[in-house]
């Protein structure tokens, strides 16, 4: 016996034919441990390359406009209170308020779409597919039609999302929630409700249906402080909810059996996630206006960047969501030609195409499975 032999013999395997010693695969658990390391490593460069750049993207946003300011007049301006009276204003009032709001409402979005396909199961999922954005656009609506002030049309439309969301529950709980019959049912109440605001549209006069079209748009036009901090509150309350609903939501994605088998009842569990992804959403169109896409489009990108979902994809979701819809306000006040385009034109012709390709992605056969 040679000695390559006798070694590989000691070593409990057998010695490869050139004479090289044969490297064993790593256990099972060794592999997952270091998934798991590079995942978070992952999500900590994503993370930290997504802080630059919405930091970035905000000071564009207090800085651009019919007067361009440069960076060190609008941050003096904006923290300092020094420069120029018109810059304070402008910065202070006007520009600061719609970029937070503009964060805000896209972190809120992403992190309610990412909630909704997981207690789903559903890629399509989202707050424009189960009636949310329909109840919230025809709060607002309504109380555009009674004349109410300016400031409660946010209000009307929270309430319209949370009133969808309770017909919606009504209507899909079935000695629980099933993740398709809560989808479908959720088609038909968008369905329903897009109907009424149109109804209530047609309805109007001219100068009411002009102003109710353009909020049912998506818009972030004329947002002040006050809006903007209940939001930011609002907001930071119900993420911090869907953090701490994380666990649950992992235990579901093993099945019902084996939730169950964990401690975790699947029904009141969904119905837990659903409320926050309901708030989360609601807020987020009190804010803006019914954006779609944003809620659909970030669970998908996070998820091809920074792999399965986990506490960190979560966090990445609402990051990744600010960032989106402040770009895409940048791009309607300044990358196009035509003044006033709601954000919600540019998210949904971004979005369309993301959708067909979504779609196509999802019907195309799996090369694993096929001759």
């Amino acid at each position: 016996m040679s000695t390559e032999e006798r070694h590989g013999e000691a070593e409990g395997t057998a010695a490869p034919v050139d004479g090289r010693r044969a490297i064993a695969d790593p256990p099972p658990a060794s592999r997952r441990l270091g998934a798991i390391a590079r995942q978070r490593r992952r999500i900590a460069l994503l993370a930290l390359a997504g802080l630059v750049l919405l930091a970035a993207a905000m000071l564009a946003g207090i800085c651009l406009g019919q007067n361009n300011l440069s960076p060190a007049r609008a941050l003096n301006a904006l923290f300092l209170g020094t420069g120029e009276r018109g810059d304070v204003l402008l910065v202070g009032r006007f520009r600061t308020p719609r970029v937070l709001s503009a964060a805000i409402a896209g972190a809120g979005l992403a992190v309610a779409g990412a909630v909704l396909q997981r207690v789903a199961r559903n890629p399509l999922a989202s707050p424009d597919v189960v009636g949310i954005t329909g109840g919230a656009s025809l709060g607002a609506t309504a109380a555009v039609a009674l004349g109410l002030a300016a400031p409660l049309t946010p209000l009307a439309a929270l309430g319209g999302g949370l009133c969808a969301a309770g017909i919606l529950t009504l209507l899909a709980w079935k000695g629980g929630i099933s993740p398709t019959r809560l989808v479908l049912v959720g088609l038909a109440v968008q369905a329903g409700l897009t109907a009424a605001v149109n109804l209530f549209i047609v309805r109007f006069p001219a100068e009411l249906a002009s102003s109710a079209l353009h909020w049912t748009t998506g818009s972030l036009y004329g947002r002040n402080w006050n809006e903007t901090i209940i939001g930011a509150a609002a907001t930071a309350v119900a993420l911090t909810a869907a953090f701490a609903l994380h666990r649950r939501a992992a235990v579901l994605d093993l099945g019902d059996d084996a939730a169950g088998a964990l401690g975790v009842r699947p029904g009141p569990a969904r119905l837990q996630l659903l409320a926050v992804a309901v708030v989360l959403a609601s807020l987020a169109v009190a804010l803006t206006g019914p954006v779609g896409f944003v809620a659909l489009a970030v669970p998908h990108l996070v998820r091809r960047l920074a792999g399965p979902p986990t506490a960190g994809t979560l966090a990445l979701n609402a990051l990744t969501g600010a960032l989106l819809l402040l770009t895409a306000d940048l791009v309607a006040q300044h990358a196009l030609p035509l003044d006033g385009i709601p954000v919600g034109v540019v998210t949904a012709t971004l979005g369309a195409p993301f959708l067909l390709v979504l779609m196509a992605r999802q019907n195309r056969p799996d090369p694993r499975t096929t001759g």
